[in-house]
């Protein structure tokens, strides 16, 4: 294992104390002008999320309507159900929908609830899948940002897992903890994102990240700070 990948995973609990859980339950609100962007503004709010920690599996049910979406990649599927169990929307295959898709693309119910799930369930089981078979990760070039230097971790993913893109970098700061990522998502035309990461929390032995910020990435690799596209907030996180 990368040398940094070995000390940012015992920073986060060890692969000892991840392996003996199967689960992450969280309150997570979603903001920012993204998703009424995307033609979603139903997607701004507050979620019960679940997240199975060792297949790419996860569910939100919306705070309020009872909504529920799942998405299963072992299946290739996600699917939208009102709260009494009939099915509002769902799609096969869904990253295929995005073909040919830009930044101003609107999204359907059912391509929105896919984006939001198979990235949020790679922010909750990061950086632990990181030593999933099939995934490459070493350390590359540091980034230095406010005065800090981060070091930088290269992450590649194998077919069999849904990402925003094949390879990203994630920047650590000097006690292990995750501080930025930087991607293109395909599903969004392939715009280059800087997402900043703070607020950790230890639950059972683990730490899950709090509060999350996603902007746009300029050409020169700085944030485009003047807004907030996307914001995410985690509270009352539990591990099973």
């Amino acid at each position: 294992m990368d040398a940094l990948l070995a000390r940012v995973i015992e920073r986060h609990g060890g692969l000892d104390r991840w392996n003996a859980v199967s689960t992450l339950t969280t309150r997570l609100t979603y903001g920012g002008p993204f998703w009424a962007f995307k033609g979603r503004p139903d997607f701004d709010g507050v979620e019960l999320v679940e997240a199975d920690l060792h297949r790419e599996r996860i569910r939100h049910v919306q705070e309020g309507t009872g909504r529920v979406a799942e998405y299963d990649r072992e299946a290739d599927r996600v699917t939208v159900t009102a709260a009494d169990g009939s099915l509002i929307e769902e799609l096969t295959n869904p990253r295929a929908t995005f073909a040919g898709y830009t930044p101003e693309s609107q999204w359907t119910l059912a391509q929105a609830a896919y984006f939001r799930g198979y990235a949020t369930w790679h922010y909750l089981v990061e950086p632990f899948l990181f030593t999933w078979p099939g995934v490459e990760a070493h350390e590359v070039e540091p980034w230095t940002e406010g005065g800090e230097v981060w070091r930088g971790l290269s992450v590649t993913y194998p077919d069999n897992l849904d990402t925003h893109n094949d390879t990203q970098l994630y920047y650590f700061d000097d006690s292990g903890l995750l501080r930025r990522m930087d991607y293109q998502p395909e599903v969004n035309g392939f715009s280059p994102t800087a997402h900043y990461v703070s607020g950790a929390t230890e639950v059972d032995g683990l730490v899950v990240p709090t509060r999350r910020r996603i902007h746009i990435r300029q050409e020169d690799r700085t944030p485009d700070l003047s807004w907030t596209p996307i914001t995410l907030d985690l509270a009352d996180v539990r591990i099973r």
